[in-house]
């Protein structure tokens, strides 16, 4: 069991964990990824690791509990035990030298974008965080960004707070005011992944994406997480999950990610049905 050392609630539906896995923490890099089991005989599901320490042992992953496996996790709290947490997987992102770089994160992404940008920012890059959320609610991360970063831009769709409008919009106006950027690096939904590098293709930049299709056993075995990179099949959990992000296919990433949605649905409804109205946990 790796047992869970802090907990911290983001918002409403995202949590931070820091767990105590002092072998994954000793290994991790920017843009990897682990594959955890919340309890015996449960689903395998990855998470990016947002942060390790190799000297106190933690490993932190961010969950938005919004199918069954996240849910359950969402019932942990600090001392509770996680069955099965494996990693590092994946390959470590490479940055290529940049000395002008954008990590532009949509939602979530920003809490894979908080590594990625802290990484440049250590290299010795010029970093601005474009991060973009729904509304001031869903926001995350805003101070650790904040100092990962030489400069913040946050956008709300609703524009209650930051600037009104997507971070596409935000990139844009930066990159046609002269900002000059070697590097973009985009986390996020597979939509607006899709649009950051219509927009840098057109300017010539060098983008990288972190992917996320669905994946099962994180070692390539499965064959589940393929994707279409340049015009032939390569695999997020060994290939990547990192990108050139104008060489993907993200039409049918999209198809892809949305082929078991009902599936997921119906697990998390039966999981529903199954949670103890006396100790607010799930049975069995």
């Amino acid at each position: 069991m790796y047992k869970i050392l802090r907990k911290r609630e983001l918002n409403a539906s995202v949590k931070l964990y820091e767990v105590l896995a002092p072998r994954v923490a000793k290994k991790a890099r920017p843009g990897q990824f682990i594959v955890l089991r919340a309890r015996d005989g449960g689903e395998r599901a990855p998470f990016t690791i947002a942060d390790s320490d190799a000297a106190s042992g933690s490993v932190t992953i961010i969950v938005q509990e919004v199918g069954k496996t996240t849910r359950l996790l969402g019932t942990l709290g600090e001392g509770d035990g996680i069955s099965d947490f494996v990693g590092p997987l994946g390959l470590p992102t490479h940055f290529g030298g940049a000395r002008k770089a954008a990590v532009v994160g949509g939602g979530l992404g920003s809490a894979i974008a908080y590594p990625q940008a802290r990484s440049l920012l250590e290299g010795g890059a010029e970093v601005d965080a474009i991060v973009g959320f729904r509304s001031r609610e869903l926001i995350i991360l805003e101070d650790e960004l904040a100092k990962a970063s030489t400069r913040l831009f946050v956008t709300t769709d609703d524009g209650s707070s930051g600037r009104k409008g997507f971070v596409t919009d935000a990139l844009r106006e930066l990159i046609e005011g002269g900002a000059g950027y070697d590097l973009v690096v985009a986390i996020g939904p597979p939509i607006m992944m899709k649009m950051v590098c219509e927009l840098t293709r057109r300017h010539g930049i060098k983008t990288i994406v972190s992917l996320n299709p669905i994946m099962i056993d994180g070692t390539g075995m499965c064959g589940c997480c393929r994707v279409t990179v340049g015009g032939q099949t390569r695999f997020a959990c060994i290939d990547g999950p990192d990108f050139d992000g104008h060489e993907v296919d993200f039409d049918e990433l999209i198809r892809r990610l949305a082929m078991y949605r009902a599936d997921e649905a119906a697990s998390l409804e039966r999981w529903r049905d199954h949670v103890c109205r006396l100790e607010g946990g799930a049975i069995g």
